[in-house]
């Protein structure tokens, strides 16, 4: 058995739908014999996690599962290791870096809170 990692897409729908198209992807990680099986392991929890419900406007919300477009097989789970990279072009260089940085602030605070109630 060998683990992958595997993105499912889901394309989420508010109301009626007449919003900008979204989605998500998540990676997961995934036990299998083979890259094959890896792929339909991962549609399987994809299909099995699509959801319906009410948002807190009571519209309703559906995540639709799209399907697995990426599997990689993952040789040796070390520290540091590059699970996933993905590149892609941002109209403004400066918010999308302000962005990043508010939201490494953000998870530093919340992470050092955790940790203070801890001990």
């Amino acid at each position: 058995m060998q683990w992958y990692l595997a993105k499912l897409v889901y394309r989420i729908i508010c109301g009626d739908g007449s919003h900008t198209p979204q989605f998500d992807e998540q990676l997961r990680l995934v036990m299998a014999d083979d890259e094959l099986h890896a792929f339909y392991k991962a549609r399987k929890i994809g299909e099995r996690e699509q959801d319906n419900f009410l948002n807190a406007s009571q519209k309703p919300v559906h995540w639709k599962f799209i399907d697995v477009p990426e599997v990689f097989k993952l040789d040796d789970l070390i520290d540091g290791a590059e699970m996933y990279s993905r590149i892609h072009e941002e109209d403004d260089a400066d918010i999308y870096i302000r962005v990043t940085k508010l939201k490494a602030t953000h998870l530093l605070e919340n992470s050092t809170h955790q940790c203070i109630r801890l001990n």
